[in-house]
């Protein structure tokens, strides 16, 4: 997947009819509706501050954008053309709904120039689908990814874990099954309950339980496992972190920390030494992990999360990460020996 700066500009709620149990776009977006030209301020304003040594994108998110009203869409998408054609952006991407695709749709992404299709899984099983009121089956999914990929368009699979009815084995199949729908990469968003959504009158009628931070971590752990085994970037754990969101304005319960990508990389680390430890007698012993220099900080963790659990857990002398320029990402080599006094 080639590597670029997106622009990301919300588009609110207005292109979906449909009510997930999950969704108030206005807490996630901050809006409730958009000005055509406050846009084109956006992004002048965003591209003032780019030194244009990475190729840009600019991203309309939010709502789903293939739903909007037919004159809106190409009004967006051609503000963005305009950057295209001064150079200073290379295309376009956008988030929608797996329904929210066919081939009209397609040839008019494909004419103005959009680069990249993020579509909004979710989930591939269709009782977690029905249960979340998502209003599309997983067989949409199967069939917008198709033409998405055979239109040579850039593929993002997001999926989510925790909604009503999911598992952990339920949230594995679905990353499996964005992997083979043939995704360039990959979002995971561990479900948050927002104030004035159907899942926070889930929630407290007791119908539904959120997931703690604890476990939003351990779920998207388990799926980034998964997409990494395939070599599939992940883009993100998480919401994106707006100032409503950081504020925890509306937020009732679920995934919603800030920091829960790094809570999930951490974890995935520890799981990937703890493989490498497997009968080996660690007390007393000094722990080396080499990683990525990217790597170095998910590895120790968040306030050095892991350091503390593997010289608690494993009677360790000391644990320290080292970067290793000549690893890949997301790997990592341990050396176990005893401590030089």
């Amino acid at each position: 997947m080639k590597k670029h700066l997106n622009i990301p500009v919300f588009i609110p709620h207005i292109g979906c009819p449909n009510a997930c149990v999950f969704c108030n776009q206005r807490k996630i977006s901050g809006r409730t509706g958009f000005c055509i030209e406050r846009i084109r301020e956006e992004l002048n304003t965003a591209f003032s501050t780019i030194d244009g040594t990475i190729p840009v994108q600019i991203a309309y998110f939010g709502g789903s954008f293939t739903g909007i009203d037919r004159a809106d869409m190409t009004s967006l998408l051609t503000i963005a053309n305009e950057y295209i054609e001064k150079g200073k952006c290379e295309s376009i991407r956008i988030s929608t709904r797996p329904d929210y695709i066919d081939r009209e749709i397609l040839d008019i992404l494909r004419a103005y120039r959009v680069g990249t299709v993020e579509l909004g899984i979710q989930s591939t099983d269709n009782s977690v689908l029905k249960a979340s009121k998502r209003g599309h089956t997983a067989e949409d999914s199967f069939r917008a990814s198709a033409l998405v990929k055979e239109y040579g368009f850039e593929l993002i699979g997001q999926m989510m874990a925790g909604l009503p009815l999911s598992s952990p084995e339920k949230e594995r199949q679905t990353a499996l099954d964005i992997v083979s729908m043939g995704a360039d990469g990959a979002r995971i968003y561990p479900a948050v309950v927002f104030d004035e959504t159907e899942l926070a009158d889930m929630m407290k009628n007791g119908i539904y339980e959120p997931l703690t931070t604890e476990e939003s971590a351990k779920r998207a752990a388990n799926i980034l496992s998964v997409f990494l085994e395939y070599d599939i970037p992940v883009i993100r754990i998480g919401l994106q972190a707006g100032e409503t969101l950081i504020s925890g304005d509306g937020v009732l319960a679920g995934g919603y920390h800030p920091a829960v990508g790094e809570l999930a990389y951490a974890l995935y680390f520890r799981r990937a030494i703890e493989k490498q430890l497997e009968h080996t007698e660690t007390t007393g012993k000094m722990l080396t992990v080499f990683v990525h220099p990217s790597d170095v900080s998910k590895t120790v963790g968040q306030k050095g999360m892991n350091k503390e659990y593997f010289i608690n857990i494993y009677n360790l002398a000391g644990f320290r990460v080292i970067p290793d320029g000549n690893l890949k990402k997301n790997q990592c080599r341990i050396d176990l020996h005893p401590r030089i006094k």
